[in-house]
């Protein structure tokens, strides 16, 4: 069975999805979530940004030992030295550089003709490898170069130094036949291709992200870059669930496997959606909460018969347990920490502490606290970074024939209290109408979503929200048993990303090329 490597770029691609920035405690969080997922290769960032992006690449760097690490640069020689900084405490670094090289970027982005690109792509490499072992270069836009300029570009890639070359779909244009005749072509007509690893990196514009991935694989790719729940620019990345699983599932026909661990997959999506803000679609093939629901009758009964008439992978493949294992009011700590350890959590005793006293409390009001719950639970109550903003108490006045007001108290960082109160065309927006007034900061509302954790009329609502201040978008998540209480959580969640984007902005720590 052939190996497939997969590298992840969620910390890197994912994070220039509109409204997503991650603070460093974040970045290493996830990327030790990657770890434990058995990713092969990191990309932690893009070091020359930022001196914030490179620090965090550098946090990353100390504590991740099991996987590749690789900051994207440019060839320009000062993203190559920033790579170098970010990267040397790495275990296994590896640079990546990338150029365009189809028609449309060489005449419009780069101004430069063939020879150009060349040259300046193999100069880059040349330098790279005076300080990493591994360079990976990627032609920006290949699907939409000539394909013999491609077979040049990697000829000359590999003459340089190279050890990975990835061709992406970076707008998503491809067909999946027209994307595997382009790498079956390259297998064939590249002398030396067997001294480097074929990559693919797709987008999804059209949809066809996954289905182009696939067949990269089934035309001889070594390797294939995604993102978790598929996040990235405009309509995001191939998702890196949904390769895997379906490498997995149809190994008899793609006769190859990554080695991921695919239990972690589901702890690793919901990480990841809670720490960018990005909730995952009910109908997300894999981790959506749909994934494994079954509502027609027909299939109900087929799948009552036997489970495989309906579903070709389990939920436990992915470490969404069915279980209805029940921990309530009653239950101890030493039965919550072990539900914790066969949820995937691993939590110190100041964490333990904070995470079972929140249990009690979410216990007190809901009668069975299920699996999701406590998932739930953690996500929204063990994520790091600065709380400008902590919400400390909220009342709503509504009847449908009165005018909703609310009023709301806030705790501020340096510990003083304010309270606001203000009317609504509704419950929700008298709550972020006085949450405004009382924060001082203006943002406008782009998106409102909830959905429910679990079922029953005492489940838990997660409330997602999208604010807009300027040209800035920041999300926000909150969970609660009211729903009122998860929208004022999600706003402030929001307005402390908005704050602490805004203080590292103040402090030089983020450039936008």
């Amino acid at each position: 069975m052939r190996k497939i490597y997969v590298f992840d770029t969620t910390l890197r691609d994912g994070e220039q999805s509109p409204g997503v920035s991650l603070t460093i405690e974040e970045k290493v969080a996830i990327a030790l979530q990657l770890e434990r997922l058995g990713v092969d290769r990191i990309e932690a960032g893009f070091a020359a940004t930022s001196p914030g992006d490179l620090q965090s690449i550098r946090e990353v760097a100390k504590q991740v030992k099991n996987a590749t690490l690789l900051s994207l640069a440019r060839c320009h020689t000062k993203d190559i030295d920033a790579a170098v900084e970010a990267l040397k405490d790495a275990q296994d670094p590896c640079l990546h550089l990338v150029l365009a090289t189809s028609p449309i970027h060489r005449e419009y982005k780069l101004r430069m003709d063939k020879a150009k690109v060349m040259e300046t792509a193999e100069a880059a490499i040349r330098y790279g490898r005076k300080f990493f072992d591994k360079v990976e270069f990627s032609a920006e836009d290949a699907s939409r170069t000539e394909v013999d300029f491609l077979c040049e570009m990697t000829a000359m890639a590999i003459r340089a130094g190279a050890t990975v070359v990835n061709l992406p779909d970076t707008v998503g244009f491809a067909t999946p036949e027209q994307f595997g005749e382009m790498f079956k072509t390259i297998k064939a007509n590249v002398p030396g291709i067997e001294k480097i690893q074929l990559s693919t990196h797709c987008h999804d514009d059209l949809g066809m992200a996954t289905a182009n991935t696939l067949a990269a694989i089934a035309n001889g790719v070594d390797q294939f870059e995604g993102t978790i729940n598929g996040i990235g620019e405009r309509a995001g990345n191939t998702c890196l669930e949904e390769v895997a699983l379906a490498l997995e599932t149809r190994s008899d026909y793609y006769g190859a496997k990554t080695t991921l661990n695919l239990g972690e997959i589901y702890q690793t999506s919901r990480m990841v959606s809670k720490m960018t803000g990005m909730s995952v679609p009910g109908n997300k093939a894999i981790v959506g909460a749909n994934a494994f629901a079954h509502e027609s009758g027909i299939h109900q009964d087929g799948m009552l018969k036997n489970r495989s008439t309906y579903e070709i992978i389990t939920p436990e493949t992915i470490g969404a347990s069915s279980s209805k294992l029940v921990l309530g009011k009653h239950s101890g700590r030493h039965a919550f920490k072990e539900k914790l350890i066969d949820l995937g959590y691993s939590l110190d005793e100041e964490q333990l502490n904070i995470a079972f006293a929140k249990f009690k409390e979410l216990a007190d009001r809901k009668k069975n606290v299920l699996s999701e719950d406590i998932r739930a639970l953690l996500d929204d109550n063990m994520t790091e970074g600065p709380k400008f903003f902590v919400l400390d108490s909220i009342q709503v006045s509504y009847g449908n024939r009165s005018i909703p007001t609310a009023s709301v108290r806030i705790i501020r960082q340096d510990g003083t209290i304010a309270d606001e109160a203000s009317v609504g065309n509704g419950s929700v927006d008298a709550v972020y109408q006085a949450l405004s007034k009382v924060i001082g900061i203006q943002a406008e509302l782009e998106e409102y979503s909830i959905h429910s954790v679990t079922q029953g009329t005492d489940a838990q609502g997660e409330v997602h929200v999208v604010l807009r201040q300027g040209e800035v978008t920041v999300s926000g998540r909150g969970v609660s048993t009211d729903i009122i209480e998860a929208s004022a959580k999600a706003y402030i969640e929001a307005i402390n990303r908005l704050v602490g984007r805004q203080e590292r902005e103040r402090d030089g720590n983020i450039v936008i090329y």
